[in-house]
């Protein structure tokens, strides 16, 4: 029969979301801090490239106004003709102050790149000269693009009076294209980094929060096998209790085996989930100390139910490092899952069912139908044993194999039937080494 596809489990689900949403709250303070950094980056290159601009033109405007001279009362400019602030850019322009009337253009730079309102020009002039040092300001040209202009006043020789002003007239675009170079830039490596910070987010959430998933899934994984293997016993003695009370006098003698049977089955589930509880907690760990595994197994044959079949013993001395609860469950795990699932259809009621110690080693043989070697991790899946079974038993024993370094196989029987194979660790005490107590072996989930 095919096996239905396995649901993901409820509590994944939840923290899947949990940690989508914590990979897009951390992508977005990272958009947020990026844009921020690249907000301050971009506002500050364009600050530096003005300011650049602006030294620039009252480096030339300073020089243009110095190189101005008065003779015999007139203006004289011969020294700006072949001085390099007057050529290139920015443009230099030379506004002289006329009595009575406003200033003149008495010169302009041999690169005439700006084609600036004449009003514009004067005005950033007279603010010069009424302030008597440099005056910035902003206009446009006559085809409507921004330019920059800058005025720095200079004086008459003879009355040290205002005179006049250099005019600076500098373009905003210059340097521009390193500026957009840079913006580019700043776009590309920030959504780069955001990417990388989306990716990096989401694997360190999921790593982060990989304990929590474990946890829940255990517990979701705990609660399910505790209803699955809780409801048959319970039925049973709720039944038992039902028909007993409806029949005559006398027949609860008849109905009490059977109660008694379901409320030893219910101490065994009891004890196989506080078991598998223990081991599936991560924080927890398995003491392990010398064991007499002769005798342990020897006690749980001892425990069988008289009415069932009888196993024969093959027990040899043998001494192993392990937790002797956590053993004794996956014993009688397996003697279990041997008188329950391994007679077959014609066997009588005392079928052959033997059990051997040999060294770390406990053998469980039975003359059931038998069991595939390569069937033994399915058989070991929970609620997919054949035969009736939750499969938790034997999920459970290779679980405290793997804890005690060993691990559970299956072959078949010379002559019919399975033997399960339960492997522990070797002993390896010391001579000299203190009884009792043993190492502490970590569960790793």
């Amino acid at each position: 029969m095919a096996r239905s596809p396995r649901r993901r489990s409820p509590a994944r689900r939840r923290l899947r979301r949990l940690q989508l949403r914590l990979t897009a709250a951390y992508t977005l303070i990272t958009v947020v801090g990026l844009a921020c950094l690249s907000w301050v980056v971009i506002r500050t290159d364009d600050r530096a490239r003005e300011d650049a601009e602006y030294d620039e033109m009252r480096r030339r405007a300073s020089v243009a106004a110095s190189l101005v001279y008065y003779e015999d009362d007139r203006i004289r400019l011969d020294g700006l003709q072949d001085d390099e602030a007057t050529t290139g850019t920015p443009q230099i322009l030379v506004l002289e102050k006329r009595p009575g009337g406003g200033p003149v253009t008495v010169f302009r730079g041999r690169t005439a790149q700006f084609a600036v309102a004449a009003g514009a020009i004067d005005s950033v002039a007279r603010s010069a000269m009424e302030a008597e040092g440099p005056v910035r300001a902003g206009a446009h040209d006559r085809s409507g693009e921004p330019v920059r202009l800058l005025a720095v006043p200079f004086y008459h020789d003879a009355t040290d009076e205002v005179a006049g002003a250099a005019v600076a007239v500098g373009d905003p675009e210059r340097g521009a294209a390193e500026h957009r170079s840079l913006v580019v830039s700043l776009v590309v490596g920030a959504g780069a980094l955001t990417a990388l910070a989306a990716v990096t987010g989401h694997v360190l959430s999921g790593r982060s929060m990989r304990p929590a998933w474990q946890a829940l899934e255990q517990q979701e994984r705990l609660l399910a096998d505790a209803a699955h293997e809780l409801r048959t016993p319970v039925a049973v003695m709720r039944g038992s209790v039902e028909v007993a009370a409806g029949a005559p006098g006398g027949a609860l003698d008849a109905h009490l085996p059977r109660i008694r049977r379901a409320a030893d089955r219910m101490a065994d589930v009891v004890e196989n989930l506080l078991a598998r509880g223990r081991l599936e907690a991560a924080v927890d760990t398995v003491r392990t100390e010398p064991l007499r595994l002769d005798q342990l197994v020897e006690e749980v044959c001892a425990e069988l139910p008289e009415s069932g079949p009888r196993p024969r013993l093959r027990l040899e001395e043998s001494v192993t490092e392990a937790d002797a609860a956590l053993v004794r469950v996956a014993v009688r795990n397996l003697l279990d899952n041997a008188v329950r699932h391994g007679r077959a259809s014609d066997a009588p009621d005392g079928a052959e069912l033997v059990v051997t110690v040999r060294g770390p080693e406990v053998w469980v043989a039975d003359r059931g139908p038998g069991v595939d070697p390569d069937r033994l991790p399915e058989l070991m899946e929970r609620f997919s044993s054949p035969g009736g079974g939750t499969g938790i038993g034997l999920s459970l024993v290779r679980r405290i194999a793997e804890v005690h370094r060993g691990k559970l196989t299956v072959r078949a029987r010379p002559g019919g039937g399975a033997e399960f194979v339960l492997r522990l660790a070797p002993d390896r005490s010391r001579p000299g080494r203190r009884r009792g107590g043993g190492p502490a072996l970590t569960i790793r989930s």
